[in-house]
């Protein structure tokens, strides 16, 4: 079963048209992180703890998840999960410490470690994750696509041979260069994870995904090209050949000098941060790209007559092209006031109407 089985048919779905490049009733926009800190019936729902044991919630998962869609109007709804899950799941001993991030008692470091990061099988290892997709795909309003997500290969690999986050990256960058087939090992079954993940979200509802290679900016390109965007395009293949209807959006920070790589791998969709125009990388890769961004997530901090401001240089860069997603270049900040981003959206909505 795809997620066109599970979902009405409606005429014009913004979120589609746009990653598509076709022209939409009006831009779309949804947040990276919308679901979060920043909205106050999340922090009276969520309470503390890990986020990977509030995902096994299904009830909560559904009511976070659909949260932002209700307060601010947004054209997409993303699902309520951490891109560690797989990793979790099948045991690897992985879990989001709050205030830190992910973070591994036992990092990956040897060979030995690959039978501690066994193959990821959502519906055994995650039916949670499974049943919040299906009622999600039921909940939502047609015209609101559901966005599976995954963590990318080398991302995801990043906290696993860190063992928590890193400024230096000095254990990854090693074994890139000291033992280069282990590290190839390792990305193999991240692909599987990653495919795995988003197939199972699609399956169920989701229509569309984006995969997250937060911290590829910290490689070079020489770095990227040999060690990383080999199995970057493997899950984007793989993923077209399983769904050629789900568009797929590539997202990472600090990218600018990536993002003709990032592109090559072959996604739909080429999420920008808020450091390159969008005019810039459309005369880098071509005027037909579609794009997702990318108002600086500080602007929505700094008030609602900065954000405005913020996000007409972001309309006046994509110059009325049909193919854009509007959206932050980062996440959503837990200090952000949810009525910033509310008014960002009804701004850019009511700009782009056509």
């Amino acid at each position: 079963m795809c997620s066109s089985d599970l979902v009405p048919d409606v005429t014009s779905v913004p979120f589609l048209d746009a990653a598509a490049g076709r022209p939409a009733a009006h831009t779309p926009v949804w947040f990276m992180r919308q679901a979060g800190r920043s909205l106050p019936e999340y922090r009276a729902l969520r309470g503390s703890g890990s986020i990977l044991e509030a995902i096994k919630d299904v009830d909560l998962s559904v009511e976070l998840t659909l949260q932002p869609v209700r307060r601010y109007g947004v054209d997409a709804a993303v699902l309520y999960s951490d891109i560690v899950v797989p990793a979790h799941a099948v045991g690897f001993g992985i879990d989001v410490a709050p205030g830190t991030g992910p973070v591994c008692e036992q990092p990956f470091r040897a060979a030995a470690d690959l039978d501690r990061l066994r193959r990821f099988e959502p519906e055994t290892d995650t039916p949670y994750v499974i049943d919040t997709v299906r009622r999600l795909a039921n909940e939502l309003p047609a015209e609101v696509p559901l966005l599976a997500f995954a963590g990318a290969p080398f991302t995801v690999a990043s906290y696993l041979v860190e063992g928590r986050p890193s400024r230096s990256y000095e254990h990854t960058k090693r074994m890139l260069h000291t033992a280069p087939e282990l590290w190839h090992s390792l990305m193999e079954r991240l692909v599987q994870h990653a495919v795995a993940s988003v197939d199972s979200q699609l399956r169920n509802g989701a229509r569309a995904f984006q995969l997250f290679d937060s911290w590829a900016g910290t490689l070079t390109r020489a770095d990227y090209d040999q060690f990383v965007l080999p199995h970057s395009r493997s899950v984007f293949e793989q993923l077209r050949e399983l769904h050629p209807n789900a568009p797929g959006i590539h997202y990472g920070v600090g990218c600018d000098h990536l993002l003709e790589r990032m592109y090559a791998a072959g996604p739909s969709v080429l999420g920008l941060d808020w450091r390159t125009p969008i005019a810039d990388a459309r005369r880098r890769m071509g005027s037909d790209l579609v794009v997702q961004g990318n108002l600086d997530p500080v602007l929505a901090l700094a008030g609602t007559e900065a954000a405005l401001r913020g996000a007409d240089a972001v309309l006046a860069s994509n110059a009325g092209h049909p193919g854009h997603i509007f959206n932050l270049g980062h996440g959503v900040h837990p200090p952000t006031d949810p009525e910033v981003l509310t008014a960002v959206v009804k701004h850019v909505h009511e700009r782009t109407t056509r």
